[in-house]
């Protein structure tokens, strides 16, 4: 009888893990957004977008915020953002790609949960952010070639932070069921 329901008890976490609190972090362009709404439909979680989140609360958007009030002010508030989700119990939250690197936020995440680090070359990240970089401040003005040695410079620079992350996937690691190994 107790085989057999430790057999039942098994079976029933591996249909549903218990996701609790998953941090996703990476450069822009990883695929965070993407992957938070792949584990949410699997996992039946809340998952957030943290810069879309900030975009509501200040009613306007990323690049209006950066232009008209400066990236400093831009990071107090993602950071005041990212803490509201202490109150919450589970939850994937995917993070802008600055995220970690201020106001210790990555020691925090840390702290409240899983971090996941998702990985991608800047040639990879320059690919898929060429067409869209108007939308985003830090990119939007620059060629190609510029883009790509602005993503080497930043992901070296952002590496020191994204590298406390308790997990890492790159892309060619990246995918559901890797994931979801991770949360469990």
């Amino acid at each position: 009888m107790k085989n057999t329901i430790k057999s039942s008890l098994a079976a029933k976490q591996d249909e549903h893990p218990a996701p609790s609190r998953i941090f996703l972090i990476g450069m822009m362009g990883t695929g965070k957004s993407y992957w938070a709404e792949k584990l949410k439909k699997k996992l039946k979680v809340a998952a957030y977008d943290l810069d879309n989140l900030v975009e509501i609360m200040e009613e306007r958007s990323i690049a209006e915020i950066f232009e008209q009030s400066g990236e400093d002010y831009f990071r107090k508030e993602e950071a005041k953002m990212l803490r509201l989700f202490k109150e919450k119990k589970e939850f994937i939250l995917s993070c802008g790609g600055g995220t970690p690197c201020f106001s210790a936020n990555m020691l925090w995440m840390n702290i409240q949960g899983k971090t996941i680090w998702i990985d991608e070359p800047p040639a990879t990240l320059a690919e898929r952010l060429y067409a869209e970089r108007h939308h985003r401040p830090l990119i939007k003005d620059l060629s190609m070639n510029e883009l790509i040695s602005f993503l080497t410079s930043k992901l070296q620079e952002r590496k020191v932070f994204y590298q406390q992350a308790a997990h890492k996937l790159s892309g060619t690691e990246i995918t559901e069921s890797n994931l979801l190994s991770i949360i469990k």
